[in-house]
């Protein structure tokens, strides 16, 4: 655990990974975002399917789409071998709560009336089946994702805004600009995310994963796209940029990368479509 930076009058926010959050100050009866509980299954997966939703379609707002390609899963709370996502060949702007499907680790729907997209389910079984822990993960087709994967590297600490994935994400160079059709592709992706919250895979475009929420999942994945498109305007200049020391970036990617820090980003992007698309309870 990094030092904690203390702030007046500051309570202490621990995440679900320990760590401790400087975002939640003592401001009494004041509005603040808080983690949900339940009382049950039923009530947690109804709360899952509406934000596995809200994901997609805030991937949707953010231009994320590409014709049936993308995929965004969520485990289910009762059943943690079988996972919500959304169905194939429906835009990211009109995923509905009625609209998505449940799968089993071998692909086949259990729950829903829509087919499932092959790619994502050889991604995404491998990822959650070797990763109990991962209850999230998300990918898409982006414009500056995949050219950025084209070149093969990291993303380097050049805000802060990219110190949250600094030692926090990987490239995956196995099956490099491959359809992942096959069993064996699943396995080396699911292979790279141990211990981290996102992977580059070369030729092919950005994946995100969560053992936090769906929210966190789809909140890192825009963050990502976005350092992607940043990175690769900063290289178009061809000036070396200064980057963050490392000592630096590995606390400023602890107080900024966090899983509750991505939960607690997504809660405006939730606000704003509930306000916006009622239409995606349906």
């Amino acid at each position: 655990m990094s030092e904690v930076m203390e702030t007046p009058k500051a309570t202490k926010a621990i995440d679900l990974n320990g760590r401790i959050s400087i975002y939640q100050p003592e401001q009494k009866d004041l509005i603040f975002p808080e983690l949900p509980t339940f009382a049950n299954h039923a009530e947690h997966r109804q709360h899952l399917k509406e934000r596995l939703v809200a994901a997609c379609r805030a991937f949707a707002l953010q231009g994320f789409d590409y014709g049936f390609a993308g995929h965004l899963t969520v485990r289910d709370p009762e059943h943690p071998d079988l996972y919500w996502t959304n169905p194939m060949a429906v835009h990211f702007s009109q995923v509905k709560v009625s609209n998505l499907i449940l799968a089993d680790h071998e692909g086949r729907v259990v729950e829903g009336k829509y087919a499932i997209n092959r790619a994502g389910f050889v991604l995404h079984a491998a990822v959650h089946e070797a990763h109990p822990d991962i209850v999230a993960m998300c990918h898409a087709h982006t414009v500056y994702g995949t050219a950025f994967a084209a070149l093969g590297k990291k993303i380097e600490p050049i805000t802060q805004d990219a110190c949250a994935f600094f030692e926090d994400h990987v490239v995956i160079g196995d099956e490099a600009g491959q359809v992942a059709v096959e069993v064996k592709a699943g396995h080396k992706v699911a292979n790279a995310f141990a211990g981290v919250k996102a992977a580059i895979h070369q030729n092919h475009g950005l994946l995100t994963a969560s053992r936090h929420s769906i929210e966190s999942a789809a909140f890192w994945f825009i963050a990502l796209e976005r350092c992607c498109q940043q990175q690769l305007m900063v290289d178009a200049t061809g000036i070396t940029p200064r980057l963050v020391p490392e000592d630096r970036a590995r606390y400023s990617r602890e107080h900024v990368g966090s899983e509750y820090i991505g939960w607690l980003h997504f809660q405006a992007i939730w606000d704003q479509l509930v306000a916006t698309q009622p239409d995606m309870f349906d």
